[in-house]
């Protein structure tokens, strides 16, 4: 069995509803890294050195790939990517071996029977 490993960087308020999205589409789980920030075209505005951005989390989620790209594609609708700049992101690495997984696998294998 081949894994994909999709990282979303998600505002803060729609971490939960990501997730609930995610594992709707077959995502056994989750990794979740609370306050991160992020940087993009322009840089952050701050006030009195404190910065005015809100936070992100970063969202990990270990997927087989056949599932991964209904994933990543109702992630970002959910996170609602595409309705202004910095909203998130999302993208997907291919993973090469992981091990814990084991406890996951039936869970898979009966999500990728249902949708064959």
């Amino acid at each position: 069995m081949k894994f994909k490993l999709i990282i979303a960087l998600v505002a803060d308020e729609h971490t939960e509803k990501v997730i609930e999205v995610a594992r709707k589409e077959g995502a056994t789980g989750a990794t979740v890294i609370k306050s991160a920030r992020g940087e993009g075209l322009k840089p952050a505005k701050t006030f009195l050195g404190l910065t005015l951005e809100g936070q992100v989390d970063v969202l990990l989620f270990i997927v087989e790939q056949h599932m991964s790209r209904t994933i990543l594609e109702r992630i970002a609708e959910e996170g609602r990517f595409g309705e202004k700049p910095g909203s998130g992101v999302v993208f997907q690495v291919p993973v090469e071996d992981a091990v814990g997984l084991g406890s996951q696998l039936d869970a898979i294998k009966e999500e990728i029977e249902e949708q064959i």
